[in-house]
Protein backbone atom coordinates (compact mmCIF):
# COMPACT_ATOMS: atom_id res chain seq x y z
CA UNK A 1 0.00 0.00 0.00
CA UNK A 2 1.21 3.06 -0.87
CA UNK A 3 1.79 5.94 2.07
CA UNK A 4 0.14 9.03 -0.27
CA UNK A 5 -3.08 6.71 -0.43
CA UNK A 6 -6.01 8.49 0.96
CA UNK A 7 -9.26 8.10 2.35
CA UNK A 8 -11.57 8.12 -0.40
CA UNK A 9 -15.48 7.05 -1.77
CA UNK A 10 -14.82 4.61 -4.46
CA UNK A 11 -17.51 3.27 -7.16
CA UNK A 12 -17.77 1.88 -10.36
CA UNK A 13 -16.93 4.44 -13.29
CA UNK A 14 -15.64 7.10 -10.82
CA UNK A 15 -12.68 8.13 -13.44
CA UNK A 16 -14.54 8.04 -16.43
CA UNK A 17 -16.27 11.02 -16.33
CA UNK A 18 -16.07 12.71 -19.75
CA UNK A 19 -13.47 16.06 -20.04
CA UNK A 20 -15.84 18.93 -20.30
CA UNK A 21 -15.27 21.73 -23.26
CA UNK A 22 -15.40 25.32 -22.37
CA UNK A 23 -19.17 26.64 -22.57
CA UNK A 24 -21.02 29.90 -23.24
CA UNK A 25 -24.26 31.16 -22.27
CA UNK A 26 -26.60 32.39 -24.93
CA UNK A 27 -29.50 35.31 -23.65
CA UNK A 28 -32.82 34.66 -25.05
CA UNK A 29 -34.43 38.05 -25.60
CA UNK A 30 -37.30 37.00 -25.82
CA UNK A 31 -37.81 36.01 -22.15
CA UNK A 32 -35.22 38.55 -20.97
CA UNK A 33 -36.09 41.57 -19.31
CA UNK A 34 -33.55 43.50 -21.23
CA UNK A 35 -31.30 45.01 -18.55
CA UNK A 36 -27.90 44.27 -19.50
CA UNK A 37 -26.48 45.19 -15.99
CA UNK A 38 -29.04 42.62 -14.41
CA UNK A 39 -27.31 40.67 -11.17
CA UNK A 40 -29.64 37.63 -12.04
CA UNK A 41 -29.62 35.12 -14.43
CA UNK A 42 -31.98 32.30 -14.80
CA UNK A 43 -30.88 29.15 -16.81
CA UNK A 44 -32.57 26.82 -19.00
CA UNK A 45 -30.58 23.52 -19.73
CA UNK A 46 -28.51 20.87 -18.23
CA UNK A 47 -27.01 22.14 -15.26
CA UNK A 48 -23.78 20.67 -15.51
CA UNK A 49 -23.05 22.87 -18.88
CA UNK A 50 -24.34 25.87 -17.31
CA UNK A 51 -21.93 25.69 -14.50
CA UNK A 52 -19.16 25.27 -16.90
CA UNK A 53 -20.07 28.06 -18.55
CA UNK A 54 -20.09 29.78 -15.53
CA UNK A 55 -17.14 29.15 -15.00
CA UNK A 56 -15.38 31.40 -16.97
CA UNK A 57 -16.47 34.67 -15.59
CA UNK A 58 -17.39 33.27 -11.70
CA UNK A 59 -14.79 31.24 -10.53
CA UNK A 60 -13.71 31.60 -7.28
CA UNK A 61 -15.86 34.77 -7.05
CA UNK A 62 -19.54 33.57 -5.70
CA UNK A 63 -20.32 33.25 -1.87
CA UNK A 64 -22.90 31.02 -1.36
CA UNK A 65 -24.16 28.45 -2.99
CA UNK A 66 -27.87 26.38 -2.05
CA UNK A 67 -28.19 23.15 -4.28
CA UNK A 68 -31.06 20.59 -3.78
CA UNK A 69 -29.69 17.65 -6.19
CA UNK A 70 -31.75 14.73 -6.96
CA UNK A 71 -32.20 12.50 -3.80
CA UNK A 72 -32.13 9.44 -5.47
CA UNK A 73 -35.07 7.53 -3.68
CA UNK A 74 -36.48 5.40 -5.81
CA UNK A 75 -39.38 7.60 -7.28
CA UNK A 76 -39.47 8.77 -11.07
CA UNK A 77 -40.43 12.16 -11.29
CA UNK A 78 -41.61 13.97 -15.16
CA UNK A 79 -38.37 16.44 -15.37
CA UNK A 80 -35.80 14.02 -14.05
CA UNK A 81 -35.21 9.96 -12.60
CA UNK A 82 -34.80 9.91 -8.91
CA UNK A 83 -34.30 6.14 -8.99
CA UNK A 84 -30.56 5.66 -10.47
CA UNK A 85 -28.37 2.85 -9.68
CA UNK A 86 -25.99 4.27 -6.66
CA UNK A 87 -22.86 4.61 -8.79
CA UNK A 88 -24.31 6.22 -11.18
CA UNK A 89 -25.84 8.64 -9.18
CA UNK A 90 -22.41 9.77 -7.69
CA UNK A 91 -21.00 9.93 -10.77
CA UNK A 92 -23.73 12.32 -11.81
CA UNK A 93 -22.95 14.50 -8.39
CA UNK A 94 -19.37 14.19 -8.36
CA UNK A 95 -18.42 16.73 -11.56
CA UNK A 96 -21.33 19.33 -10.90
CA UNK A 97 -19.45 19.58 -6.49
CA UNK A 98 -16.21 20.04 -8.05
CA UNK A 99 -17.88 22.69 -10.69
CA UNK A 100 -19.36 24.37 -7.59
CA UNK A 101 -15.88 24.07 -5.55
CA UNK A 102 -14.25 25.95 -8.32
CA UNK A 103 -16.82 28.64 -8.44
CA UNK A 104 -16.99 29.67 -4.82
CA UNK A 105 -14.31 32.45 -3.77
CA UNK A 106 -12.10 31.62 -0.67
CA UNK A 107 -14.86 33.15 2.01
CA UNK A 108 -18.04 31.24 0.38
CA UNK A 109 -19.78 28.25 1.03
CA UNK A 110 -22.18 25.65 0.10
CA UNK A 111 -25.07 24.48 1.29
CA UNK A 112 -26.58 20.84 -0.26
CA UNK A 113 -30.10 19.38 0.73
CA UNK A 114 -30.12 16.09 0.93
CA UNK A 115 -32.16 13.36 2.82
CA UNK A 116 -31.04 9.83 4.01
CA UNK A 117 -30.59 8.35 1.22
CA UNK A 118 -27.55 9.77 -0.03
CA UNK A 119 -26.64 11.60 2.62
CA UNK A 120 -23.17 9.91 4.21
CA UNK A 121 -22.16 9.08 0.71
CA UNK A 122 -22.58 12.86 -0.45
CA UNK A 123 -20.94 13.83 3.08
CA UNK A 124 -17.85 11.77 2.50
CA UNK A 125 -17.46 12.81 -1.53
CA UNK A 126 -17.61 16.44 -0.28
CA UNK A 127 -14.88 15.40 2.10
CA UNK A 128 -12.64 14.71 -0.73
CA UNK A 129 -13.45 17.79 -2.93
CA UNK A 130 -13.87 20.36 0.13
CA UNK A 131 -11.40 18.29 2.49
CA UNK A 132 -12.83 17.44 5.51
CA UNK A 133 -11.49 20.06 7.63
CA UNK A 134 -13.87 22.53 5.49
CA UNK A 135 -16.36 20.77 6.38
CA UNK A 136 -18.74 23.01 8.98
CA UNK A 137 -21.89 21.02 10.01
CA UNK A 138 -24.73 18.35 9.28
CA UNK A 139 -28.29 21.07 9.54
CA UNK A 140 -30.96 19.30 10.28
CA UNK A 141 -34.16 20.12 9.42
CA UNK A 142 -37.80 19.30 10.39
CA UNK A 143 -39.69 18.50 6.70
CA UNK A 144 -43.31 17.24 8.87
CA UNK A 145 -44.09 17.83 11.96
CA UNK A 146 -46.35 15.00 13.03
CA UNK A 147 -45.60 11.16 12.89
CA UNK A 148 -46.07 9.51 10.01
CA UNK A 149 -48.16 6.72 11.21
CA UNK A 150 -48.09 4.80 8.07
CA UNK A 151 -44.25 4.64 8.03
CA UNK A 152 -43.04 0.62 7.70
CA UNK A 153 -40.27 1.32 10.11
CA UNK A 154 -39.81 4.88 11.60
CA UNK A 155 -41.19 8.01 10.12
CA UNK A 156 -39.07 10.39 8.33
CA UNK A 157 -39.27 13.34 9.60
CA UNK A 158 -36.13 15.38 8.82
CA UNK A 159 -33.82 16.34 5.89
CA UNK A 160 -29.99 17.52 6.13
CA UNK A 161 -28.11 20.15 4.67
CA UNK A 162 -24.64 19.78 4.49
CA UNK A 163 -22.56 22.73 5.32
CA UNK A 164 -18.82 22.95 3.47
CA UNK A 165 -17.18 26.27 3.25
CA UNK A 166 -14.06 27.01 0.71
CA UNK A 167 -12.08 27.89 3.59
CA UNK A 168 -12.82 27.15 7.21
CA UNK A 169 -10.36 29.13 8.58
CA UNK A 170 -11.64 32.50 7.06
CA UNK A 171 -15.51 31.37 6.36
CA UNK A 172 -17.84 33.23 9.25
CA UNK A 173 -21.67 32.80 8.85
CA UNK A 174 -24.07 35.45 9.53
CA UNK A 175 -25.83 36.36 12.95
CA UNK A 176 -29.23 35.86 13.29
CA UNK A 177 -31.60 38.89 14.32
CA UNK A 178 -32.44 38.82 18.07
CA UNK A 179 -35.97 38.60 18.37
CA UNK A 180 -38.56 40.14 20.49
CA UNK A 181 -39.24 37.06 23.36
CA UNK A 182 -35.06 36.52 23.41
CA UNK A 183 -34.71 40.35 24.48
CA UNK A 184 -37.80 40.21 26.93
CA UNK A 185 -36.08 37.34 29.18
CA UNK A 186 -33.74 40.18 30.35
CA UNK A 187 -34.86 41.70 33.52
CA UNK A 188 -33.46 44.51 36.30
CA UNK A 189 -34.33 42.87 39.78
CA UNK A 190 -31.65 45.16 41.14
CA UNK A 191 -32.31 48.71 38.77
CA UNK A 192 -28.79 48.94 37.88
CA UNK A 193 -28.46 51.59 35.66
CA UNK A 194 -26.50 49.85 32.57
CA UNK A 195 -29.97 48.49 32.08
CA UNK A 196 -31.74 45.18 31.76
CA UNK A 197 -29.58 41.62 32.27
CA UNK A 198 -30.03 37.72 32.50
CA UNK A 199 -28.08 35.54 34.37
CA UNK A 200 -25.93 32.31 33.94
CA UNK A 201 -24.64 29.56 36.13
CA UNK A 202 -21.71 30.62 37.66
CA UNK A 203 -20.01 27.05 37.76
CA UNK A 204 -18.76 24.79 35.07
CA UNK A 205 -18.02 20.69 34.81
CA UNK A 206 -14.14 20.64 34.32
CA UNK A 207 -12.63 20.99 37.93
CA UNK A 208 -9.76 22.79 38.79
CA UNK A 209 -8.71 23.16 41.95
CA UNK A 210 -7.49 26.95 41.52
CA UNK A 211 -11.48 27.79 41.05
CA UNK A 212 -12.81 26.00 44.10
CA UNK A 213 -12.54 28.15 46.81
CA UNK A 214 -15.50 29.52 49.24
CA UNK A 215 -17.97 32.25 49.02
CA UNK A 216 -19.92 34.38 51.23
CA UNK A 217 -23.32 35.49 50.15
CA UNK A 218 -24.24 38.90 51.12
CA UNK A 219 -26.51 36.96 53.81
CA UNK A 220 -23.52 35.70 55.37
CA UNK A 221 -23.83 31.90 53.97
CA UNK A 222 -20.83 30.33 52.93
CA UNK A 223 -21.10 28.40 49.82
CA UNK A 224 -19.06 26.31 47.42
CA UNK A 225 -19.23 24.68 44.13
CA UNK A 226 -21.65 21.65 43.87
CA UNK A 227 -19.99 18.47 44.02
CA UNK A 228 -17.69 17.71 40.72
CA UNK A 229 -18.48 21.00 39.56
CA UNK A 230 -15.75 24.38 39.96
CA UNK A 231 -16.56 28.17 39.73
CA UNK A 232 -15.43 29.44 36.19
CA UNK A 233 -13.97 32.44 37.32
CA UNK A 234 -10.82 32.47 39.76
CA UNK A 235 -11.15 34.26 43.07
CA UNK A 236 -9.24 37.10 42.14
CA UNK A 237 -11.52 37.81 39.17
CA UNK A 238 -14.93 36.80 41.06
CA UNK A 239 -14.04 40.16 43.54
CA UNK A 240 -13.57 42.12 40.71
CA UNK A 241 -17.05 41.03 39.03
CA UNK A 242 -18.66 41.46 42.58
CA UNK A 243 -17.44 44.85 43.17
CA UNK A 244 -18.89 45.56 39.51
CA UNK A 245 -22.17 44.72 40.70
CA UNK A 246 -22.20 42.16 38.16
CA UNK A 247 -22.86 38.90 40.42
CA UNK A 248 -26.55 38.26 41.50
CA UNK A 249 -27.41 36.58 44.53
CA UNK A 250 -30.81 36.85 44.88
CA UNK A 251 -33.48 39.15 45.82
CA UNK A 252 -32.31 38.12 49.41
CA UNK A 253 -28.67 38.00 48.54
CA UNK A 254 -28.65 34.22 49.91
CA UNK A 255 -28.60 32.61 46.39
CA UNK A 256 -25.58 31.01 44.70
CA UNK A 257 -24.18 33.96 43.02
CA UNK A 258 -24.76 33.62 39.22
CA UNK A 259 -23.29 36.10 36.73
CA UNK A 260 -25.27 39.11 35.43
CA UNK A 261 -25.03 39.12 32.05
CA UNK A 262 -26.58 43.06 30.17
CA UNK A 263 -28.11 42.95 27.06
CA UNK A 264 -25.96 45.98 26.25
CA UNK A 265 -23.00 43.65 26.26
CA UNK A 266 -24.44 40.77 24.33
CA UNK A 267 -23.74 40.56 19.88
CA UNK A 268 -26.58 42.04 17.91
CA UNK A 269 -27.25 38.64 16.68
CA UNK A 270 -27.70 34.88 17.54
CA UNK A 271 -25.80 32.04 16.57
CA UNK A 272 -27.86 29.69 14.34
CA UNK A 273 -28.35 26.34 15.27
CA UNK A 274 -27.72 23.10 13.37
CA UNK A 275 -31.27 21.82 14.30
CA UNK A 276 -34.16 23.99 12.68
CA UNK A 277 -37.71 23.16 14.24
CA UNK A 278 -40.83 23.25 11.15
CA UNK A 279 -41.81 26.32 12.61
CA UNK A 280 -38.66 27.75 11.23
CA UNK A 281 -38.48 26.50 7.57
Amino acid sequence: MSNKQKLELTWIGKGDQPKLEPRILIEDPTKSYGHKNAENMLIYGDNLLALKALEQDFAGKIKCICTDPPYNTGNAFDHYDDSLEHSIWLNLIKPRIELMHTLLRKDGSIWMSIDDDECHYLKVLCDEIFGRRNFVNNVIWEKKFSPQNDAKWLSDNHDHILVYAKDKDIWRPNLLPRTTEMNDRYKNFDNDQRGVWGSSDLTVKTYTPATDYPIKLPSGRIVNPPESRCWSVSKQRFEELSNDNRIWYGENGNNMPRLKRFLSDVQEGIVAKTIWNHEEV
